[in-house]
């Protein structure tokens, strides 16, 4: 298996712990953005990472870890009991699109992260075009900057928030591990994988958000190295049901991924480009509009409508602020048009993030 991303890059990161974790042996190469009309042909967008295995092309890394769970059956990651399952997936969509935010922001605000990351960057992915490294360093930084900063409402207003979802999700992290090692369980869950996205790559490694987390929630340092290095310890054992530590995460997630997925949806269904939203009191302006965002809340919705009567009151329950109801209105809010035939992780992807470069 030949995967190919960045060595900082924020899936990619997620994709690598977990085939660590499954003992799938591969080989990481840099994203070959020369080649970008191949890859579109294999996988319909170039980003990352990208798979090869054996000549079977895969790209988004939960459709890929899905697909990989039904092939290496050994140490699953998906925890049996229904309602902690979907509060997994639920976990892992909040690493994957909530978070991304504040990593990209930390990544490219502060001077001294921005100039590490482009020099890595642009070395990774741009020595196909023929300009000199400076250009191509500062293509990088001005590129990065306006697809993950500038349309995602980054502001000055909207700083000290970002910031605080950072510290948010360290604190949430740091109840939850105080009993156990991983997030739902003696094992690495759907959850940790989704957590290890934005804790491993972007904040535990761009300087300015990993001296915040090394000081201010050490247990979150420790479970990124423990990810990292987890491995087999024969059968795993998850929670059989949400513990009460688990609830300022899942309050978190409510009062701000939720409301961002339900805005988001709304707004592509008015065929907007932008959308403004108001999270937590804090007002973002002029947001790029996402379907690949719409299509989570569905993955969400049909995952939550797997669920019993019993089990879906159970999650009402766990999930009872902020706009928790948009997963089990009676109208989705929007419907993406994306993945209908359900053939991810193979064939035609979406290009989740203008760019393409986390």
């Amino acid at each position: 298996m030949i995967v190919y991303g960045s060595r900082i890059s924020y899936y990619t990161g997620k994709l690598e712990a977990y085939l660590r974790y499954k003992n799938i042996v591969y080989t990481l190469l840099p994203t070959p953005y020369g080649e970008a009309k191949m890859l579109k042909e294999k996988v319909g967008a170039v980003q990352m990472p990208i798979v090869d295995d054996n000549g079977t092309w895969m790209s988004d890394t939960t459709p890929i870890i899905m697909h990989l769970e039904t092939e290496h059956p050994d140490n699953p990651v998906l925890p049996q009991d229904p309602v902690v399952g979907f509060i997994g997936h639920l976990i892992e969509d909040y690493g994957d699109e909530w978070l991304w935010r504040s990593a990209m922001y930390y990544r490219w605000w502060y001077d001294y992260d921005r100039q590490l990351a482009s020099n890595v960057l642009t070395d990774e992915v741009t020595g196909h075009l023929k300009m000199p490294r400076w250009m191509r360093l500062r293509m990088i930084v001005r590129r990065q900057v306006r697809h993950y900063v500038e349309r995602d409402g980054v502001t000055e207003t909207s700083r000290k928030h970002i910031e605080q979802s950072y510290y948010n999700a360290l604190a949430s992290m740091s109840a939850m591990l105080e009993n156990r090692p991983f997030l739902l369980g003696n094992a690495p869950s759907l959850a940790d994988y989704g957590m290890m996205g934005p804790m491993f790559r972007h904040y535990g490694q761009d300087p300015t958000p990993e001296e915040i987390m090394r000081n201010t929630a050490p247990a979150v340092y420790e479970w990124v190295a423990r990810m990292w290095h987890a491995r087999n310890q024969g059968e795993p054992e998850f929670v059989t049901q949400i513990p009460d530590d688990a609830a300022p995460m899942l309050k978190e997630i409510c009062e701000t991924h939720l409301v961002q997925l339900a805005a988001n949806a709304k707004a592509f269904a008015e065929g907007a480009e932008r959308f403004d939203m108001t999270v937590q009191g804090c007002d973002y302006r002029d947001i790029a509009v996402s379907q690949y965002r719409v299509w989570c809340l569905e993955e969400l919705r049909r995952r939550f409508d797997l669920l019993s009567t019993d089990q879906q009151n159970s999650v009402k329950t766990l999930l009872s602020c902020g706009e928790a109801d948009v997963l089990w209105k009676s109208e989705p809010p929007a419907q993406s048009g994306f993945n209908e035939d359900n053939h991810l992780p193979f064939g035609k992807a979406m290009n989740v993030f203008k760019g393409g470069v986390p």
